[in-house]
C-alpha cells in the first residue's frame, strides 16, 4: 500500500489531500543482472559433487522423456484429423512439461547447461570443469531417458488407441534418424538457441509462475518448428527402436505395418545420423549463439 503524502496539506488542514502516484517497481531481473546470475549459477553447477550431478541429470533425462511422452500421446492419430500446424502446436505445448519439471523441480539438463560457458568465458570456470559437467550431465540424461523408454515399452502404452500411439512413436523416431547430417546440425542449432533462451528468461524470474510462462513460448516454438533436441531424442528414438524390435505380431497386424517399413530406424543411425550431429548443433546454438553472445554484451571486460 502507498503511504499518504502529507506534505501538500496546509497548516489549517484546508487543502484537500492529493495522493502521490504509486511507485511502479519491476520485480523481474534485468538482462545485466540475469547475466551475473547465470554466471554464478554456472560456477555452482561445476562445483557440485559428481554423484549429485549425475543423479540430477538422470532426473532431467526422465523429465524430458515425460514431456516427450505427453507430446507423443496428445498427437497420436491427430495427423489425419488436424492441420499440420495445429498438431505441431499441441505437441509443443505438451512438451513444455519436460523443461518446466527440470527448472522448477530442479535437475541438470545438458542443453541448458550449455550456458555454463558464460562463467567459462569470464575465467571463473576452467575448461576441465566445463567439460566434466557436460560429460556427466550428458551421460546422466542418457541413462534417465533410456530407462524411461524401457519402462514405457514394458508398460505397452504403445498399444493404446488401437496402436495409434505405437504408430506415432515409430513415425517420429524414423523421421528423426532419416535426417541429413548437416540438416540435423542446423535443426539442433535452432533448437538449443530457443531452449537456452527459455532458461535465460527464467533467470529473470522471481516466482514459479514467472518461470513457467518464460518456458512455454520458446519450447513450444522449437517443437512446433520441428527442431532437434539431443536429450529429447534420447527418448524419442530408443522407444521407437524398442517398439520396432519388440512389439508382438498382433500390434503390427493392428496398425497395418511391418518392422521392415522403418529401414532407417537402427541403433547405428540413432547415434551417428541423429544424436551426434544434433548434439553438435545444440552446443553451437546454446553455448555460442546464446551463452557467448550474452557474455560478450554484459560480462566481457570492456
Amino acid at each position: 500500500m502507498v503511504k499518504p503524502n502529507l506534505t501538500n496539506l496546509a497548516g489549517d488542514g484546508s487543502t484537500p489531500y492529493t495522493p502521490s502516484p504509486p511507485i511502479i517497481a519491476i520485480d523481474a531481473l534485468m538482462p545485466p543482472e540475469m547475466a551475473a546470475k547465470a554466471e554464478d549459477i554456472g560456477v555452482k553447477k561445476v562445483k557440485m559433487a559428481w554423484l549429485n550431478i549425475f543423479i540430477l541429470a538422470i532426473l532431467a533425462g526422465a523429465f524430458i522423456a515425460l514431456g516427450a511422452i505427453f507430446a507423443t500421446t496428445i498427437t497420436a492419430g491427430a495427423a489425419d484429423k488436424l492441420a499440420f500446424g495445429v498438431t505441431r502446436l499441441l505437441s509443443g505445448l505438451a512438451f513444455c512439461l519436460g523443461l518446466i519439471l527440470v527448472v522448477v523441480a530442479g535437475a541438470e539438463l545438458f542443453t541448458g547447461n550449455n550456458l555454463i560457458v558464460m562463467a567459462w568465458a569470464d575465467g571463473r570456470v576452467s575448461s576441465v570443469q566445463l567439460l566434466r559437467n557436460w560429460a556427466i550431465v550428458y551421460a546422466g540424461n542418457f541413462v534417465g531417458s533410456l530407462a524411461t523408454a524401457g519402462l514405457m515399452f514394458y508398460s505397452r502404452q504403445y498399444t493404446f488407441g488401437g496402436g495409434a500411439m505405437g504408430l506415432n512413436i515409430l513415425n517420429i523416431a524414423h523421421s528423426k534418424v532419416s535426417l541429413d547430417f548437416a540438416q540435423a546440425i542446423a535443426l539442433g542449432i535452432m533448437c538449443n538457441a530457443l531452449v537456452c533462451l527459455a532458461v535465460w528468461l527464467c533467470y529473470s524470474a522471481r516466482t514459479t509462475t514467472d518461470k513457467i510462462l518464460s518456458i512455454i513460448f520458446p519450447i513450444t516454438a522449437f517443437v512446433a518448428a520441428g527442431f532437434e533436441h539431443s536429450v529429447a531424442n534420447m527418448y524419442f528414438i530408443p522407444i521407437g527402436l524398442l517398439v520396432k524390435a519388440g512389439a508382438p505380431a498382433s500390434f503390427w497386424e493392428t496398425v497395418g505395418k511391418r518392422a521392415a517399413d522403418y529401414p532407417q530406424l537402427t541403433w547405428g543411425n540413432f547415434f551417428v545420423a541423429n544424436l551426434l550431429p544434433v548434439t553438435i548443433g545444440n552446443i553451437i546454438g546454446g553455448a555460442v549463439m546464446v551463452g557467448l553472445v550474452y557474455w560478450f554484451v554484459y560480462i566481457r571486460k570492456q
